[in-house]
């Protein structure tokens, strides 16, 4: 029997265990009926968990290589496209004074726990790694908050771009991922009521109308005035943020569709929700406001009239900062996240986008708005930092221009190289690798053909295939009169230079050219 045993271990450590147990015991050869039958099942039991061992150490099964389910590469066009559109964001926020932090791709799972509303459970969790319970982190704002809590920071100016994790049903086609870049501009601080909130909307209009992907407007709402429009309807106090995050999904849904998860999920009665049905049908302006605050069911809501003049000051500074016109006051914007304490936007577009020949519905592109608790939740005093902030939903704007450059509408350069050194001859090989260090060292974008004798036609197909504004054309006739040909990709024209002045003449010809502006409007 114990033969049996060990041969289902055979030379593994395993059976040299076995072995060595054996001899130190002194197990003899008189095994009782009881004993044998234990023994017995306990061979079997090993001789399963060597047929399990057997299974994992077989050759890996055949598998669909892929990216993971709501993830994507990116090729080179593609990334051209995302790092021309984060480098203008990053220029207007800039503008606006921020400075850049980083934070870690995950966080304690505390961290963000109880910040997200209905959403939490999109939350990516990562098994423990050594006692700490840890998630990836599901946007940038509570990271933000951590971050200022945990350094004691009274006042910032922040921008972050970053890559953020939900594990949400991906969309791809629109944009919508499960890994996917947030771009956020955030203003903390105690400052005078509305006059940071209106330079978040400045910014948000300044990235749409640089970017210029197509008409859009900014909705805006005051969490104040949806918890007094709730207490006013009936709506029970403890279910505020539950019914907010229904309405959030008026953008998506029907009212009707609305309503009935209102009643039968939420618990609000049915008199509540056609209460409530009443005002988030409504839109426009500080007239609107005005109206409001007159409403007799609102004007005894102590927060409703705070939102509401909030409302006020708001579309008053956006008037000064001229963007009114883009502003739409919308009682049905609700944004469900927990965190936000006061005015809340969101950019969306106005019209379909034409892409060749369809039209694609695109939603949000840009939202945010005021979170004056959140710090607090981090500070062992309960310090608050109120902070103001929005996020710009860039992987929609990737998609459009994905699409764009798909249809043919636009073209980008995927290099920023600005001259090609080539060689009509054979045998130039040394000679074209002194050019490309000389303009190298002169900050000039250069680059050659990695053969010794490269044809004419290859060159000059590569300078056309890589948007490649110019080539320097060496010939033995040339280099012997001491000048070297000039070629412009784009007109064919050639021009012999003095080899001594190669330098400062592709230097003139570049920056005539303004090769800054040739990756496109966009890409």
């Amino acid at each position: 029997m114990l033969h049996q045993v060990l041969q289902c271990f055979n030379g593994t450590p395993t059976a040299h265990l076995l072995l060595k147990t054996i001899s130190r015991k002194g197990i003899t050869k008189h095994i009782s009926t009881t004993s044998y039958c234990k023994i017995q099942e306990e061979v079997s039991k090993l001789l399963a968990l060597k047929a399990q061992l057997n299974t994992e150490d077989a050759a890996p099964q055949k598998f669909t290589l892929k990216t993971p389910k709501g993830t994507r590469d990116y090729n080179s066009q593609q990334t051209t496209i995302r790092n021309n559109v984060l480098q203008r964001i990053t220029t207007i926020f800039k503008k606006h004074g921020a400075e850049c932090i980083d934070t870690p791709v995950f966080e304690l799972k505390e961290v963000l726990t109880g910040k997200y509303g209905e959403d939490s459970k999109l939350i990516y969790d990562l098994k423990d790694q050594g006692g700490e319970i840890l998630s990836l982190r599901y946007d940038l704002t509570v990271p933000l908050a951590r971050y200022l809590a945990m350094n004691k920071i009274n006042t910032l100016k922040r921008y972050h771009i970053a890559k953020v994790y939900r594990r949400d049903n991906p969309a791809m086609t629109r944009g919508r991922y499960r890994e996917f870049y947030q771009c956020d501009f955030d203003i903390a601080g105690q400052y005078d009521p509305m006059i940071p909130d209106a330079e978040c909307l400045k910014v948000v209009t300044e990235i749409l109308d640089v970017l210029d992907i197509g008409k859009y407007i900014l909705k805006v709402n005051h969490r104040r005035l949806l918890d007094g429009m709730f207490e006013a309807c009936g709506v029970p106090a403890d279910q505020f943020r539950s019914t907010c995050s229904t309405i959030d999904k008026l953008d998506k849904l029907p009212w009707e569709e609305v309503r009935t998860e209102m009643i039968n999920e939420k618990g609000v009665t049915p008199e509540a929700a056609d209460k409530i049905g009443e005002y988030v049908r409504l839109n426009g302006s500080t007239e609107l406001a005005d109206k409001l605050l007159e409403d007799a069911r609102l004007s005894k809501s102590k927060s409703a009239v705070e939102g509401l003049g909030g409302i006020k000051l708001l579309l008053h500074y956006c008037e000064l900062m001229g963007i009114k016109d883009k502003i739409l006051f919308d009682l049905s914007l609700a944004r469900g996240l927990d965190y936000y304490t006061g005015v809340i936007y969101e950019a969306v577009l106005t019209q379909p986008i034409k892409i060749g020949n369809e039209e694609q519905t695109i939603g949000s592109i840009a939202g945010g708005g005021r979170y004056d608790n959140l710090v607090g939740m981090f500070d062992s005093k309960n310090k608050q930092v109120p902070c103001v902030g929005v996020s710009i939903g860039v992987e929609r704007i990737f998609s459009v221009l994905e699409a764009k450059l798909a249809a043919g509408d636009i073209s980008v350069r995927t290099t920023d190289i600005d001259v090609y050194v080539a060689s009509a001859q054979k045998n130039f090989l040394d000679e074209r690798m002194k050019i490309c260090a000389e303009l190298w060292n002169a900050g000039i974008k250069t680059e050659q053909s990695y053969k010794k004798n490269p044809k004419m036609l290859n060159q000059l197909q590569h300078c056309e295939e890589n948007g490649i504004p110019f080539a320097v054309v060496l010939g033995e006739s040339e280099l012997k009169r001491g000048v070297v040909k000039i070629r412009n990709i784009t007109t064919r024209a050639e021009e012999e230079v003095s080899r001594e002045n190669l330098v400062e003449e592709l230097q003139t010809r570049i920056e005539k050219l303004g090769l800054k502006e040739m990756n496109g409007p966009v890409a």
